[in-house]
């Protein structure tokens, strides 16, 4: 359990009283209460509000907006405002201020400003989170500690190279393994002194679109700035832990963002949390899919929606209204794949600047006559009845899908085969025919355990790191099934080519050699023919974006190229090792075969659904205690009719007992708990 002070599903989010006079105070907490909100993020980026000059702390608004709302029955995350530092710390320190991808000094301004590896930075925002935690390590209102917000961006200063460097020495000891790792041979780069090494930028190795003339040199750099921004955060965290020992700290996490390597921070956060914002038209399963790597970061704990929008959101290109029902749905949607708090940005919608037109529970109406407002009120007072019921309950999943931020660094970094290549996707489209399926998924690092799943699925394994390839075998040897598809085994960790035919180290593992790679344009396909017809899988389907060629080492041919000089040769193999097989998919292919292909595996590992929904229907299991929480969430507009068979289960938010068939309206939810 998160905190056990407040033991239901918390309620809230950001909150910016400092924003508004003080007349409107006692309003907000008149209608929180009426919105069932018990949870308030505050001082998210008042630092200059906090500490005026280099020398002066003024907390007296956050004493008494802390008092104020706990008085009130509302409890506080306590953030620790370093997420943008002050206009006078960048006049009098400038080695605070980033330099940009292209070598500019910027000037002070926006929030994500801070060079990671200034002096500056790291001594105030440690002091801050210092100060902060000594005032309110006791205060009974206090649930967590949130550190900064939403880090992430990079620099390119002097002191960043400076420290690069050291960072650097310590990965490779010296500069012959250091040139060795990067063969810096190629176009006589090699290194004879550390100071000969700048960032890899604009101005050096990198042009905009992750093109680079030496992925190793820019694959460590993504590294570094990730431990860098890592190590500001553990500052605050150590901070905060030598005097609040007892309280969680996190800090908020952006799903899929590219340029953390969250499985690496996540170790250093009590609960995981993040923020998220798809847009109407992202696909749910997209969602499904990130809410389930957050929950994977921590093997399976439970983590935080931190920030959520009640209605729209204002820096997307087209900022669409959440239709009625959405949000709850959402909302539940987050809760099934194991959120344990539900909060927003923000309470109150801001009057000024760039997030006027953000979204909040309280509107710039001012009042609770808004459906926005019906809205989250109505879902204020579900929770409440939920109360600790699904609070620490778990996702137990028998497939895993592999996701790791240096392998998709990498794939981005790779100077071809093709532009279109999107690491991310290639494993959504996979993740995706799952979810069609209601088969509940586990993303998981390479550092995870792999014994606990029958199916293990890793797109575009890229880069193998050390390790991994006997980890995998060991997995298939003792029973497992693992699925790799094109682009795989590659190389190593510094990204330097595995000689011998690809797919490299897996190569055995998989009983098949790569000699070559077809990158196909956006208008060109092949086919996948169908060897003979396997548990509906039969014929033809189509493939694209690359086309591996392939030959079979005791593999069993599946399917086949259908065109092009390569026709005939082996598109999906099967390769029986030890108890377990591996499987290798050497095209990308359309939904309709992956979908046959997954659920084809399932059934020879007898897993499914735990009920048959209609299509948009979503169907999740949390449990524990051995009591096992069927969520049942209506991604149609419209009503449908879901069938439960013979099993009788009491929907949670109702008390009533549902079997049979059972109409679910549209963007509804159940949440059913199996009686015996």
């Amino acid at each position: 359990m998160i905190n056990e002070t407040l033991p239901k599903i918390w309620y809230g989010g950001d909150y910016n009283p400092e924003q508004w006079h003080e007349q409107i105070w006692d309003e907000d907490i008149r209608m929180f209460k009426l919105a069932g909100i018990d949870v308030a993020t505050l001082n998210v980026f008042s630092w200059s509000l906090n500490q005026p000059d280099e020398h002066t702390y003024d907390f007296t608004w956050l004493d008494e907006t802390i008092n104020r709302l706990y008085q009130n029955g509302i409890y506080t995350c306590l953030a620790t405002s370093t997420g943008a530092h002050p206009p006078w710390m960048a006049k009098k320190y400038p080695d605070i201020l980033r330099v940009d991808f292209y070598g500019r000094k910027r000037a002070f301004g926006g929030r994500h400003n801070s060079c990671p590896n200034s002096p500056t930075y790291r001594k105030y925002s440690q002091l801050m989170a210092e100060k902060l935690a000594e005032r309110y390590k006791n205060h009974p209102a206090v649930l967590i500690w949130h550190v900064s917000n939403e880090y992430g961006g990079y620099c390119y200063c002097d002191q960043c190279a400076q420290s690069f460097r050291k960072w650097l020495r310590h990965r490779y000891c010296n500069l012959d393994q250091l040139n060795q790792a990067w063969n810096t041979r190629f176009w006589g780069h090699t290194f004879y002194d550390w100071d000969e090494i700048v960032p890899p930028n604009d101005l050096s190795e990198e042009r905009e679109g992750q093109q680079t003339n030496f992925q190793g040199i820019s694959l460590d750099y993504r590294r570094f700035m990730s431990d860098s921004l890592l190590e500001c955060y553990k500052l605050e965290y150590n901070a905060i832990k030598s005097y609040s020992s007892n309280v969680p700290v996190t800090t908020n996490l952006m799903g899929t963002y590219q340029e953390l390597d969250y499985f690496k921070w996540a170790k250093h956060l009590d609960v995981v949390s993040w923020d998220n914002y798809p847009a109407m038209n992202t696909p749910v399963s997209y969602t499904a899919m990130v809410h389930d790597l957050m929950r994977g970061l921590k093997s399976g704990q439970p983590f935080m929606l931190m920030e959520q929008t009640p209605s729209q959101q204002n820096w997307q290109p087209y900022n669409s209204l959440k239709r009625p029902g959405v949000m709850r749905l959402w909302s539940y949607q987050a809760i099934a794949h194991g959120a344990d708090t539900i909060l927003f940005f923000q309470l109150r919608r801001s009057i000024g600047a760039c997030e006027k037109f953000h979204g909040a529970v309280i509107e710039h109406a001012g009042h609770e006559h808004t459906r926005v407002f019906r809205e989250t009120s109505a879902l204020g007072k579900e929770l409440q009845t939920l109360s600790d019921r699904l609070l620490d309950a778990r996702v137990n999943a028998k497939i895993a899908i592999v996701f790791d931020w240096e392998n998709r660094w990498a794939v981005n970094l790779s100077s071809g085969p093709s532009v279109a290549l999107d690491y991310v996707n290639e494993v959504h489209k996979y993740y995706d025919a799952l979810y069609q399926l209601n088969i509940q998924t586990d993303m998981i690092g390479v550092d995870e355990d792999l014994s606990q799943y029958d199916i293990v699925i890793a797109p575009v394994l890229y880069m193998i790191k050390s390790g991994y390839a006997q980890k995998i075998k060991s997995f298939v040897k003792a029973g497992g099934t693992f699925v790799t598809t094109f682009f795989s085994g590659i190389v190593d960790e510094n990204d330097l080519v595995t000689v011998g035919g690809y797919p490299g180290e897996l190569r055995d593992v998989l009983g098949i050699w790569a000699e070559e790679i077809d990158a196909l344009f956006p208008d060109q396909t092949n086919q996948m023919v169908m060897s003979r017809e396997w548990g509906g899988l039969k014929g033809n389907y189509e493939c694209g974006l690359l086309c591996d060629l392939i030959h079979s080492e005791g593999a069993d041919v599946v399917a086949e190229y259908g065109s092009d000089f390569y026709q005939g040769m082996p598109v999906l193999t099967a390769h029986s090792y030890g108890e377990g097989k591996a499987w290798y998919v050497a095209s990308s292919p359309d939904s309709e075969f992956l979908t046959g292909f997954l659920s084809n595996l399932c059934t020879e590992k007898g897993i499914k659904s735990v009920v048959n929904a209609p299509e948009h229907v979503e169907v999740s299991e949390r449990s524990k205690e051995g009591q096992t929480y069927v969520f049942l969430l209506n991604h149609n507009a419209e009503a449908v009719i879901v069938d439960l068979g013979d099993r009788s289960m009491r929907d949670v938010l109702t008390g009533d007992i549902q079997f049979g068939q059972v109409p679910l309206v549209g963007r509804g939810v159940m949440i059913l708990e199996k009686t015996t």
